[in-house]
């Protein structure tokens, strides 16, 4: 590796510099154990000095033990030399501090970093059912330069092979119809909000969002400058008397709402697209886990309702591939086109090609077809183990929330509050059980106690082992 050192003829012999320098980044961690160090010659062109000036210093550290020679191979960190690092020098000192609305933010969830015992928590699918050899072969077909347009930047509205591929299969499996061209390839859904918020609002525009709701979206409106109102959600979907007049955007999760799981009515559907063309708004549809529905007909988003061009239609494959691939979309008015591009290039210039191409292929082969239809078959016998428990077990405690699709079940605590609520979400976790609350997805506003239970991360085998720790740990009825 390059190895940068700082010399000053100043400040005493180069050697000395060289050695202290090189030694400070093995006793800092910098340097590994193990690290090879550039050849001294190729290291004496780079800073300037003669090979022997090099040679003296890293003589010294090898007679300190800092670095062993191995004849004709190279020179590398020693494996004795390890130490603790250091902490970084500036640390506490710098006068630089994050502006006022990041200082009271919560600490940015690290799901991966977490291994509970029996974990029922949302969000996060089966990762052993990925076809990881597929996905394999299908990045290796396009890491060629013929594919990936000689690996210069692209057009950041992404791919036009996966811009393609996503307006065909949103035609087919949603019913949703929209040019390619209308197709933004984002990073999520929580960037699709964020490039929302940058094209549409500004500053203290008013955004009204589902309580409880999907809480890094309002993140990305909070730190945007909007005005959140929370709206409350009922057996129908959002409550559109309870909107704002004043809104500019509301963000909703109509197909199965986040963390209820109840899908809006086609009334309440239609009632609040008339709202949005009555007051002016835009509507952000995140059509959430609508690839895992298990019973009843498929609910049409309000994308294919609305006459007036005002929906912007997002989504991912977070749930339905790996959240790690961290691959989304954005259909937006075709007005809008132009600003989302611009918006998308100063977030990041594009999402990666490569990701893109084999997730164009994987759609196109059927890949992501039959990926989805075998784990909707495993991911129903989950379900229906949990609400068949809910339904009897816990019946003194909760209350089953109606839903047919998704990778959790809510459930209402109808004789209990909320601190109550967490204290049993404590206790579960206790005895490694992972399970959440609804209020733990609530914004500024209160909700209606309950729990929520994921069932992608957990193996059927472990399902009952795991509802009988929760069941352990409620208070005698």
């Amino acid at each position: 590796m390059d190895l940068h050192l700082s010399l000053d003829a100043t400040r005493g012999p180069l050697s000395r510099q060289i050695f202290e320098q090189v030694r400070d980044a093995i006793v800092d961690g910098r340097l590994r154990p193990g690290d090879r160090l550039p050849p001294t010659r190729r290291l004496a062109e780079s800073i300037g000095v003669s090979r022997n000036t090099v040679g003296a210093a890293f003589d010294h550290l090898t007679g300190e033990g800092f670095l062993v020679g191995r004849a004709g191979v190279g020179t590398f960190v020693s494996p004795d030399a390890r130490f603790d690092p250091i902490t970084d020098r500036t640390e506490g000192r710098s006068p630089v501090r994050p502006g006022p609305y990041w200082r009271d933010q919560p600490p940015a969830p690290v799901l991966a970093a977490e291994q509970p015992e029996y974990d029922f928590r949302t969000g996060i699918p089966d990762a052993d059912r990925f076809p990881y050899p597929t996905w394999r072969r299908l990045l290796n077909g396009v890491l060629r330069p013929s594919r990936l347009a000689g690996g210069v930047y692209a057009d950041p509205a992404g791919h036009p092979a996966l811009r393609s591929t996503l307006a065909r299969h949103l035609a087919v499996s949603r019913g949703v119809r929209a040019d390619a061209s209308r197709v933004v390839v984002t990073s999520g859904v929580q960037q699709a909000a964020a490039l929302t918020c940058q094209v549409l609002l500004e500053p203290g525009d008013v955004v009204a969002i589902e309580n409880p709701g999907y809480l890094p979206v309002r993140r990305a409106l909070e730190a945007a400058g909007a005005t959140v109102v929370d709206v409350p959600v009922d057996e129908a979907g959002i409550v559109v008397d309870a909107l704002p007049p004043r809104a500019r955007l509301v963000y909703v999760s109509p197909t199965h709402q986040f963390p209820l799981g109840v899908p809006m009515s086609l009334p309440r559907r239609l009632a609040l697209l008339d709202w949005a063309r009555r007051v002016d708004a835009a509507v952000l549809e995140d059509d959430y886990d609508s690839d895992f529905r298990y019973t009843g007909r498929p609910v049409d988003p309000l994308h294919t309702l609305d006459p007036s061009g005002r929906v912007l239609y997002v989504g991912s494959f977070s749930k339905t591939m790996l959240p790690v691939f961290r691959l989304g979309y954005c259909v937006v008015p075709s007005g809008l086109v132009q600003a989302f591009q611009r918006a998308k290039f100063v977030a990041d210039w594009h999402s990666p090609i490569p990701d893109q191409l084999a997730l164009a292929h994987f759609i196109d082969d059927g890949h992501l077809d039959r990926h989805i239809r075998g784990s909707r078959r495993e991911y129903q016998t989950r379900r229906d183990r949990i609400a068949t428990a809910l339904d009897a077990d816990f019946a003194p405690w909760l209350r089953r929330v109606p839903s047919v699709a998704g990778l959790h079940l809510a459930a209402w605590a109808d004789d209990t509050d909320t601190a109550e609520v967490e204290e049993w979400v404590r206790r579960a976790e206790e005895h490694g059980v992972a399970v959440q609350s609804l209020a733990s997805f609530a914004g500024g506003s209160s909700v209606r106690p309950g729990l929520v239970i994921g069932f992608g991360a957990i193996p059927r085998s472990l399902i009952g082992a795991g509802l009988a720790r929760l069941r352990g740990v409620l208070p005698a009825r």
